[in-house]
């Protein structure tokens, strides 16, 4: 008799077929349609084939997908907060029709498993972005996601499992529910309280989670997030060393360190009961729920998405439905005079309290400042260092967009040689017409292929800017979207600079040699950017540069102020 919390729905459903099963179906496969999975379908994929989202069987049907839209609960009752659903693009959606096969395949083509259509319908993103993330801001990752990038198709139905999605990094601490659920029982464990975390750990989170662990009067799942998290967070190969080192300072055998492939959707109150649920599957009876939970931080207006507690409200709401009590996350500081870590609210009012931020933390490190033993250990500071150097020692890329005309090539080109005087890093220009010639040249100028252009320009920046150089762009860039997905992409590996340069259409028109706005009037040009194309203005770009009134040179030099003032240049 295991003495275990049940998995939730009562099921551990793990949906990895027998290998006589799978032989038969990897044959039939040969003849069905494929959809190759991006990264946070293959995340969604891998829990659902391990049984991490049990009691799901496949992705949401529209019934299921509509409860829970609205009620926070699949069709059938059951509490679940989040829609997994399997979107697609319209061109591959029409191609497709309820009870066709699928095989879904990662990257490398290898088949994890086939889909079972019961169910196609176009939803209403809109509405999704409002009921789920409570809000359409697209500076939330998810609606970002969802609003932009995700395909305009759901496909729902059952998944028959092949193989789960292969990983070949620290392998011995990726485990599945099950496998959880028999190390709890071979060593005895009853009560588990689970550390959410997508942020390296320090002092303060471990006297956290061993307090939690006493005030249950259970053990500690160190569970941190290893799929996709919040753009700019710290990668996960740095986080899982700096969990590493802080493990050897917890006592030995009352706590286990493991790895979630989940990808995140930042949904704050929902993604906190999400997380309470997918932890019940992996045995564990305690969540610990922090202020502002899985919170993307400010919208465009500079407010919270979130309040402080709704995660913890929302979680305590459903506690006694799910089997899955909050333990909540309480603010620790650093007590001078007692040289320990105590909640803030029992600090008496005559004692000395310090703390360091997540973004004093950053600041910091970017200028390659002192942080503290009494907040973190050495060997982590140093894990962190090495994945986070100080600016002057990181790769970067200077993206500068605006219309034709607007001297942003110009710029580059004369920032290319100041930085090659200054002598001491690797400099790249990807201009627009360079790139154009040496890498798009079978490319046109539809939206699909200007994107397409401007992403090829973000992934050789992106390989520069992660390997410690210095890319510059200066293509025109007019869609936001991709764009964003550049700053994204760029900025796992190093800092994202965007410049744009506003110089107004009257002057473009003015400086045109070429006589391109001209033709554009004329309409011998077609789709030309500001004219019958739109040019969409950045709306938080690092610097913003008019060279209607300003000669090359200073606006050359408000590019190098603007990295001196930064650190980028020692």
């Amino acid at each position: 008799m295991s003495y275990l919390i049940e998995p939730h729905g009562g099921t551990l459903c793990k949906l990895l077929v027998n290998k006589d099963t799978k032989k038969i179906i990897q044959k039939e496969s040969l003849s069905l349609k494929s959809l190759t999975l991006n990264d946070r379908q293959i995340c969604d994929i891998e829990m659902l084939l391990n049984g991490g989202f049990s009691p799901l069987r496949g992705f949401l049907g529209q019934s299921d997908y509509d409860s829970v839209l609205d009620n926070n609960r699949l069709s059938d009752g059951t509490v679940w907060p989040i829609p997994i659903t399997l979107d697609v693009s319209e061109e591959f959606g029409k191609e497709l029709n309820t009870g066709d096969i699928i095989v879904l395949r990662d990257h490398e083509g290898v088949a994890l498993g086939v889909l079972n259509i019961s169910d196609k319908w176009t939803p209403d993103l809109s509405k999704e972005a409002e009921m789920v993330y409570m809000t359409t801001d697209t500076i939330h990752p998810a609606v970002d996601y969802l609003i932009n990038r995700s395909g305009k198709i759901y496909l729902g139905g059952e998944i028959k499992g092949l193989e789960l999605p292969r990983h070949y990094d620290y392998q011995l601490l990726r485990h599945t529910p099950e496998e959880l659920r028999m190390q709890y029982e071979k060593m005895g464990w009853r009560k588990v309280v689970a550390f959410q975390t997508r942020n390296p750990m320090h002092r303060a989170h471990k006297e956290l989670v061993i307090r939690a662990s006493h005030e249950i009067g259970g053990n500690l799942l160190i569970h941190p997030v290893v799929g996709m998290t919040k753009p700019g967070d710290v990668d996960h190969y740095t986080r899982v060393r700096c969990y590493k080192k802080i493990m050897k300072k917890i006592p030995e055998d009352t706590a286990m360190l493991s790895l979630l492939p989940l990808s995140m959707r930042m949904a704050g109150p929902r993604e906190a009961l999400w997380h309470a649920i997918i932890r019940k599957n992996y045995g564990c009876t305690h969540l610990i729920v922090g202020r502002d939970h899985a919170g993307p931080g400010n919208d465009s207006q500079g407010k919270p998405f979130y309040g402080p507690y709704d995660a913890q409200e929302l979680v305590e709401k459903y506690a006694d439905e799910i089997g899955v009590q909050m333990v909540p996350f309480k603010l620790m500081v650093y007590v001078q005079e007692k040289s320990e870590y105590m909640p803030i609210d029992e600090v008496p009012n005559n004692l000395t309290q310090l703390n360091i931020s997540g973004t004093e933390l950053r600041r910091r490190l970017d200028k390659g400042m002192e942080i503290p033993e009494w907040f973190t250990y050495p060997d982590v500071v140093e894990e962190l260092r090495h994945a986070q150097p100080p600016k002057g020692k990181r790769g970067f890329t200077i993206f500068f967009t605006g219309l034709s005309g607007s001297g942003k090539s110009t710029i580059a080109n004369a920032l290319l040689v100041k930085l090659l005087e200054h002598g001491r890093r690797r400099v790249t220009l990807l201009d627009g017409d360079i790139v154009r010639i040496n890498l798009s040249s079978e490319l046109g100028f539809s939206r699909e292929h200007r994107d397409l252009n401007i992403q090829r320009i973000g992934f050789v920046a992106s390989e520069i800017t992660k390997n410690g150089g210095i890319a510059i762009c200066a293509p025109i860039a007019p869609y936001d979207n991709v764009r964003k997905y550049n700053r994204e992409l760029i900025s796992k590996g190093g800092n994202y600079i965007e410049v744009h340069v506003s110089t107004p259409i009257e002057m473009c028109e003015k400086r045109d040699v070429k006589g391109l706005y001209a033709k554009a009037r004329q309409g011998i040009i077609k789709g030309f950017t500001g004219i019958d194309d739109p040019y969409e203005i950045p709306d938080n770009p690092e610097l913003r540069i008019d060279t209607s009134n300003i000669s090359q040179e200073e606006a050359v030099q408000q590019v190098l102020i603007y990295l001196e003032n930064e650190g980028y240049l020692i």
